[in-house]
C-alpha cells in the first residue's frame, strides 16, 4: 500500500536561521506517526509546511502518491490535512454547533439546522463523547473543546489528523480517552501526525516515530525498535541532562497561609471560591487540575497581580493580602508565569536588559542616574553561564530565544533575588526533556536552601516525582491532597474531575 503522506528533503530557512534542513518522513494510511524533537528542532515549522502556512525554499511532498505544492491552509486543508492547534480557534460566545457550522465549506445562507445538527450528533455519538451542541463554548472544560475542533475536521472528511499535545490540559482520564478516539480513527484508515513531549503517552500510542533534530530528520523507529530510553537519546545527542536528588526533608514551618480565599474575573464569576492551603518552608506544593480551575487566579492572587474579594494570605505573621505587585514582600516572591513571551520577558530588549527587569534599580547597575552597562553586560554573562541559557548574539531580542531558553532568562532572573518563594505557572510546559529536567533541577536545588515552591503543572508524572505534597483544585476550589508516594495518577485524575478526598 502506498503512503498517504511523503515528505521530502524539506528545507526552510528565514534570516539568518535555517529552520528545516533536508527533513524526509512518511505517514503510511491508518498510522500513528509521532513527531519528537527538542524545542527549536523544527516541529511546528514541519507542521506550517504541511498545513500551507509556510512554503518550503526546496524539497517535495506528496499526498497519497500526488505531488503537492499548498499555498495556503485553506488550499491543504481542502486535500484532507487538519491539525487541531495547542490554541484552540473557537468562538467562546457562541454555541457548540455554531462553531463546528462555522468551520464548514458551502453551508447554504438559509441552511436546514437539523440536517447538519444530526450530522455532528451521529460523530459525537461514534466516539460516545460527552459534548452537548447547544452548550456555549466558554462553559466548557478544555477537554470538551478540544473535542469541538476534532469534530471540525473529521466533518470536512479529514484523512490525515495533526494534533500538536492534545495531552496538556488533559486528565489522564480525559487522555485515555482521546486515545480511544485516535485508535477508532486509525481503524476507520484515518492517519495521525501526534507531536507530544510526554514519554510515557509517546510510547503508548505510536506505531512509528520520527525524530529531529537542529532541523533535520535523524532518524524513523518502528514500534519494536525504540523504547523512552532509546528516543531521549536521539533527542538530546550529546547534551547531558542535569542530574539531581530530592531532599526528602521538610520542615513543618508555614511560610504561606492562604485562608478562605476568593477571587472574581471580569465576568463576576468565581476563579477562586474559598479556598484554602498552606505552605511549608523548603516544600514543593504540587498542584493538580486542569488548567481553568482557578491555578492562573491563585498565582496571580500571590504575586499581586489579582484583586482578592474576600479571604486572607499570611507570610509569617504578615498579612499581605491587599498588597501589590511592588510591596517589599510581595516583590520578593519569585514567579514564572504561564505565557513566558508576553509577560515574562520584554521581547524586545536583549537577554542582558531582560535579566535585571527586577532589579535595575539597584546601585549595582547605576551610575548616578545612568546605567552602568559593564556592570549589566557582567551580570548578564555570569547567568548565562550559571543557567546554561544559549543566548544567541549580543543585543538580539531575547524573543529571538528558543522557549527553554526564555524560560531559563526568566528563572535567572526571578532566583537572583534569593527568593524565599517561588510561585511556578507550568514551568515546563512546551519544553524539551532536557530543558524540562533543568528546571527540574533548579526547583529541587531550592528546596535544598530552604524555598518553597508552588508547582502548578498540567502533566501528573511531573507532579508525582517532584513534589512533597499534591494539592488538587476544581472550579477554584481545593477538593483534597495527596501524597505523591502512595496515590495512583488514576486517584488524583478522579480528584481533578471534581471527586472529593478527605483532606489530611
Amino acid at each position: 500500500m502506498p503512503e498517504l503522506l511523503q515528505i521530502q528533503n524539506i528545507r526552510k530557512t528565514f534570516p539568518g536561521v535555517v529552520a528545516l534542513d533536508d527533513v524526509s518522513f512518511t505517514v503510511a494510511p491508518g498510522e500513528i506517526h509521532t513527531l519528537l524533537g527538542e524545542n527549536g528542532a523544527g516541529k511546528s515549522t514541519l507542521m506550517n509546511v504541511l498545513t500551507g502556512l509556510y512554503h518550503p525554499d526546496s524539497g517535495h511532498m506528496q499526498l497519497a502518491g500526488e505531488p503537492v505544492h499548498f499555498t495556503s491552509p485553506r488550499d491543504s486543508l481542502s486535500r484532507g490535512i487538519g491539525m487541531v492547534h495547542q490554541h484552540f480557534m473557537l468562538v467562546p460566545a457562541h454555541s457548540v454547533f455554531e462553531n463546528i457550522l462555522l468551520a464548514l465549506e458551502r453551508v447554504p445562507q438559509f441552511y436546514n439546522r437539523k440536517h447538519y445538527q444530526q450530522k455532528m450528533q451521529k460523530l459525537i455519538d461514534t466516539f460516545e463523547l460527552d459534548l452537548d451542541l447547544d452548550a456555549d463554548v466558554w462553559k466548557l472544560s478544555i477537554g470538551a473543546q478540544q473535542w469541538i475542533e476534532l469534530i471540525k475536521l473529521l466533518l470536512r472528511d479529514c484523512r490525515l489528523l495533526i494534533l500538536d499535545e492534545p495531552t496538556a490540559v488533559l486528565t489522564p482520564q480525559e487522555t485515555d480517552r482521546l486515545f480511544k478516539v485516535l485508535r477508532l480513527l486509525q481503524q476507520q484508515g484515518k492517519s495521525i501526525i501526534f507531536i507530544s513531549h510526554k514519554m510515557r503517552e509517546v510510547m503508548e500510542i505510536s506505531d512509528r516515530v520520527t525524530i529531529l533534530k537542529k532541523g533535520s530528520s535523524i532518524a524513523t523507529l518502528k514500534r519494536a525498535e525504540f523504547n523512552a530510553d532509546i528516543l531521549a537519546r536521539l533527542m538530546i545527542g550529546q547534551d547531558r541532562i542535569p542530574e539531581w536528588q530530592k531532599n526528602l526533608q521538610m520542615s513543618e514551618k508555614v511560610v504561606l497561609d492562604i485562608r478562605n480565599l476568593s477571587v472574581r474575573n471580569d465576568r463576576g464569576l468565581a476563579d477562586l471560591d474559598d479556598f484554602s492551603l498552606q505552605l511549608k518552608e523548603g516544600e514543593i506544593l504540587g498542584i493538580a487540575g486542569v488548567a481553568g480551575n482557578g491555578q492562573k487566579a491563585l498565582a496571580e492572587a500571590l504575586t499581586g497581580l489579582k484583586e482578592i474579594n474576600k479571604g486572607k494570605i499570611f507570610a509569617g505573621d504578615m498579612d499581605m493580602t491587599h498588597s501589590t505587585a511592588r510591596a517589599s514582600y510581595i516583590s520578593g516572591i519569585a514567579h514564572i508565569p504561564e505565557d513566558r513571551k508576553s509577560i515574562g520577558i520584554a521581547p524586545d530588549l536583549d537577554v542582558a536588559d531582560n535579566l535585571i527587569m527586577k532589579s535595575f534599580k539597584n546601585t549595582l547597575f547605576r551610575r548616578g542616574v545612568f546605567q552602568n552597562r559593564r556592570a549589566i553586560r557582567r551580570n548578564a554573562e555570569e547567568k548565562v553561564s550559571r543557567f546554561a541559557i544559549k543566548a544567541g548574539p549580543e543585543g538580539s531580542p531575547v524573543r529571538y530565544l528558543s522557549g527553554g531558553n526564555i524560560q531559563k532568562v526568566i528563572i535567572a532572573r526571578e532566583l537572583s533575588e534569593q527568593p524565599r518563594v517561588l510561585v511556578a505557572l507550568y514551568p515546563t510546559r512546551g519544553l524539551d526533556i532536557g530543558s524540562a529536567e533543568y528546571i527540574h533541577k533548579v526547583i529541587v536545588d531550592g528546596a535544598g536552601r530552604g524555598m518553597s515552591t508552588i508547582l502548578i503543572a498540567e502533566d501528573l508524572d511531573e507532579l508525582l516525582k517532584l513534589s512533597d505534597r499534591i494539592a488538587v483544585m476544581f472550579r477554584g476550589r481545593l477538593i483534597g491532597y495527596a501524597d505523591p508516594r502512595q496515590t495512583s495518577r488514576e486517584e488524583i485524575g478522579l480528584m481533578m474531575s471534581g471527586e472529593q478526598r478527605e483532606q489530611p
